[in-house]
């Protein structure tokens, strides 16, 4: 039931339709303290239109009001509080809960549309960095909220595959490489002969005419250059599979810059035909002032398609083959203004679907207050956070539970667990501090507590031993209230995570969910053999469905011992 609506449809019969429901829903308010009720509505919207006291209003309102359904609806200075009957909602949520599992909280928001999400994007030949840790996590997260929702995402992961920088690699392996490197250490390799590339050049310019050399060998089709291009791409892939596959997370595409390579003149075409390519200074632009946007650059003065021309390239091509309710792109937010100009272009070109596209900017990951940076060495490779992640996990569980049965696989769980949930419980927007000791605690507001949380629920079910199927819930108990509102929400917080593209909505969610299940646990003896042990035991299983998918839908394990 959806009980703001029904707190709603009371209010409105009391003030005789002269507000509608739909603008009584916009206004009802969730006071910060249960004490306060579970809903408010604040009687000062009336004011004008009644031309009385707003505390006047709330009183004689509540007189006319039916409260059938209801604990008790009173009125509080200007806001009339509505009790919920908490016998009729645990029955209600619980049994909704225990009958839909994983599936509580489904929308059909998308209606099975598709929606492609450019994420990840790390460039071959380049180690992945904590820097692309936030791209992948966030995109994954989406993919799952949106799915959940009945979307049907495709996860894209536009690979950096192609540019100058390949002709450089292709001269210094000529030059320096040996095949058995590459095979070992793919991505070591390759940066180290892209590194002594930068640093030889410096003393001989002559490498950089090499390099552009063997890249026009590479796009006009050179049999050589193309089979070092594809292997070098292949190896680098190989490589990243290994951190994805850490992380738990798979693509639907793996199309990247060189994709496009053959779309891109038709997109100038476009752009000529309806009269918006404009010449400046030798090179080809689409004036965007009315937008108040710096100028598109579609092509440089020598000819060299940009990064521009490839993604209306690609946005074309993702429209036409998955004809999508929304593109979503997870990208820096520095990129902001990239996005905008791309959308801008687009919507000269007739094309109304550029409204569709949405950038899920996000902020940066400092360690110490300071950006991580390449130049500046400041690089952290990711696999090796997650590999210390991992280590310090398995070192409080050989602490907390030495005797735990897959004490490997548990310690995997948390600490890779822990990495993720962390980028994700801060808003995407903000830049945070990464300290790994804090990342993978089990106390506070992290990705083990929450764990752990649902290891205590499923312990509690074991312990219990009993089946919960076809129970009739009867839990008068105060103190699950707070625990059973928040089970109530699920919905409502997954269609705010849509709505918004912000996972950290999920993640704050399952810690304010974690943390009443604990004081519940704290002040309630569960395994007492009463009539309302099935009950409490209903609660209990509830908690776990929802935190399990709660972390499920963030790209977290849930494991069930700990």
């Amino acid at each position: 039931m959806d009980y703001k609506l029904k707190v709603a449809e009371v209010v409105s019969q009391a003030v005789d339709g002269q507000l509608s429901v739909d603008e009584i829903v916009t206004k009802i308010e969730v006071p910060k303290s249960l004490e306060l009720g579970d809903y408010a509505f604040p009687a000062f919207v009336l004011a004008k239109v009644l031309r009385k006291a707003p505390q006047m209003i709330a009183q004689e309102l509540v007189e006319k009001m039916d409260q059938t359904g209801f604990e008790k609806i009173e009125a509080v200075g200007p806001y009339i509080n509505f009790f919920l009957d908490k016998q009729a909602f645990s029955q209600d949520v619980l049994g909704q809960i225990l009958d839909q599992a994983d599936h509580y909280g489904d929308l059909d928001l998308g209606q099975g549309r598709q929606v492609p999400i450019d994420m990840s994007s790390p460039n071959i030949a380049k180690p992945m960095s904590m820097g692309h840790l936030r791209s992948t996590v966030i995109g994954n997260s989406l993919a799952n909220i949106l799915a959940k929702a009945n979307y049907q995402p495709v996860k894209i992961n536009h690979l950096g595959d192609w540019g100058t920088q390949f002709g450089k690699l292709m001269c210094a392996y000529k030059m320096w490489g040996s095949e058995e490197e590459v095979k070992k250490d793919p991505i070591g390799s390759l940066l180290h002969y892209y590194v002594r590339f930068h640093e030889e050049a410096e003393s001989k310019p002559e490498l950089d005419d090499q390099a552009r050399e063997w890249f026009k060998r590479l796009e006009d089709g050179d049999e050589e250059a193309n089979f070092l291009w594809k292997w070098f791409r292949e190896e680098s892939l190989k490589t990243f599979t290994k951190v994805y596959d850490r992380l738990g997370i798979t693509f639907d595409s793996y199309n990247g810059e060189a994709f496009y390579n053959d779309k891109m003149n038709e997109i100038v075409d476009l752009l000529e035909d309806k009269g918006l390519l404009k010449e400046s200074q030798g090179a080809q632009i689409v004036d965007l002032e009315k937008y108040n946007l710096n100028p598109a650059l579609i092509k440089k003065s020598n000819g060299t398609t940009l990064y521009m021309t490839r993604d209306l390239a690609a946005a074309l091509y993702r429209k036409r083959t998955y004809d999508f309710a929304q593109s979503l792109y997870v990208v820096g937010n520095e990129q902001s203004n990239h996005f905008k100009q791309l959308k801008a272009v687009l919507k000269e070109m007739g094309y109304d679907w550029s409204d569709d596209i949405h950038h899920i900017p996000f902020g940066l990951i400092t360690q110490g207050g300071k950006k991580l940076s390449t130049r500046s060495g400041r690089i952290i490779l990711l696999e090796e956070v997650l590999d210390e992640a991992v280590e310090l996990a398995q070192k409080q569980i050989e602490e907390k539970n030495p005797s735990l049965a897959n004490k490997e696989e548990v310690a995997k769980a948390v600490g890779v667990g822990a990495v993720v949930f962390h980028d994700l419980k801060n808003e995407r927007l903000n830049n945070f501090d990464f300290d790994l000791q804090e990342v993978v605690r089990f106390e506070g507001e992290t990705g083990p507590y929450v764990q752990y949380s649902h290891a205590r629920a499923m312990s509690i079910l074991r312990k219990a031993g009993k089946n919960l199927s076809g129970v009739q819930v009867n839990l008068n108990d105060p103190n699950a209230w707070e625990t059973l509102r928040l089970l109530g929400d699920f919905d409502q917080i997954i269609k705010r995570a849509v709505g918004t593209y912000e996972p950290s909505v999920i993640s704050k969610y399952a810690i304010h969910l974690a943390k009443a299940f604990n004081k519940y646990y704290a002040h309630t003896k569960v395994l007492v053999e009463d009539r309302e042990l099935e009950s409490r035991l209903a609660l209990v299983q509830s908690v776990a469905i929802v935190l399990k998918e709660s972390l499920r839908l963030l790209g977290v394990k849930a494991p069930d011992e700990m």
